[in-house]
């Protein structure tokens, strides 16, 4: 068998009509699982998405479920504690942590000096 007669019609035009319109048929079946498929890791990427959107920017409340704050709100919070934290750790009105040790230290060095000193 030459390639000629592979190219070449069945020689009944209901044969050939039907294997072109079978072709036809498989070209667009193959490509709609393509976009079908194509569309559905879209829709997975557009969820992640739109999950991260809220997640940074937050979620209010609704009843029965709770707000989640978004990132900045949380780190604004967590500057805010930090700051706290920094106020305790460093001498300054006389009213921090920082200040009660220090107090402390110098009360039990009047009780009892250090014997090397």
């Amino acid at each position: 068998m030459t390639a000629a007669e592979v190219t070449d019609s069945t020689g009944v035009p209901a044969v050939d009509t039907l294997v072109v319109w079978s072709l036809a048929a498989v070209a667009i079946a193959g490509a709609a699982a393509t976009a079908w498929r194509i569309g559905r890791w879209l829709r997975r990427i557009a969820v992640r998405v739109d999950e991260f959107v809220d997640d940074w920017q937050g979620v209010p409340g609704r009843p029965g479920v709770p707000e989640r704050p978004g990132v900045m709100t949380r780190l604004d919070r967590i500057e805010g504690r930090i700051g706290r934290v920094e106020h305790e750790l460093q001498p300054n009105s006389g009213h921090s942590l920082r200040d009660a040790v220090n107090r402390i230290d110098h009360r039990t060095q009047t009780l009892a000096p250090d014997s090397d000193t």
